[in-house]
C-alpha cells in the first residue's frame, strides 16, 4: 500500500491536502486497488456547500460502486475534469489525482483525521 506522509486520511479512504485555505481530496491507494478498474467517476458541481461526510461523488469500477465523502466541510471550488473523462488516472496514480477541491469552512475538522501512520494501522 502506497501512502504520502504529506497528506492526511479518513477511515472511508479518501485523502486530503491542504494548501493554505484551498485542500485537494481523492481515493486512497487502498481505494483504487480494492475497487479494481475504474470506468467512471461522477463528481459534484464547482460552488456546491458540503458538509464533513457528505457525499461529494461516485465511483464505479467492474467490481463495484461507491461513494466518496469529503473528509471536512467546505464548498467546492475545481472538480478534477481529467478523472471525469478518464477515470482509469485513479488506477494509474490515485494522488497524483484529485477528484475535488474546495476551500476549507472549518480548519478544525482536520483534527478529527488520520496522519499516514494511523491510516495505514486502520487499513491493517
Amino acid at each position: 500500500m502506497n501512502l504520502l506522509n504529506d497528506l492526511l486520511y479518513t477511515k472511508n479512504h479518501e485523502w486530503i491536502k491542504v494548501e493554505g485555505e484551498k485542500a485537494y481530496i481523492g481515493i486512497t491507494d487502498y481505494a483504487q486497488h480494492a475497487l479494481g478498474d475504474i470506468v467512471f467517476v461522477e463528481l459534484s458541481e464547482v460552488d456546491t456547500e458540503l458538509s464533513a461526510g457528505d457525499s461529494f461523488g461516485a465511483i464505479e469500477s467492474v467490481k463495484a460502486a461507491s461513494d466518496s465523502y469529503l473528509p471536512v466541510s467546505g464548498t467546492i471550488v475545481e472538480v478534477n475534469e481529467a478523472v471525469i473523462d478518464d477515470p482509469s488516472l485513479l488506477n494509474q496514480d490515485a494522488y497524483a489525482n484529485w477528484m475535488v477541491a474546495i476551500t476549507l469552512s472549518n480548519k478544525s475538522e482536520l483534527d478529527e483525521l488520520l496522519t499516514a501512520e494511523q491510516y495505514e494501522a486502520h487499513c491493517k
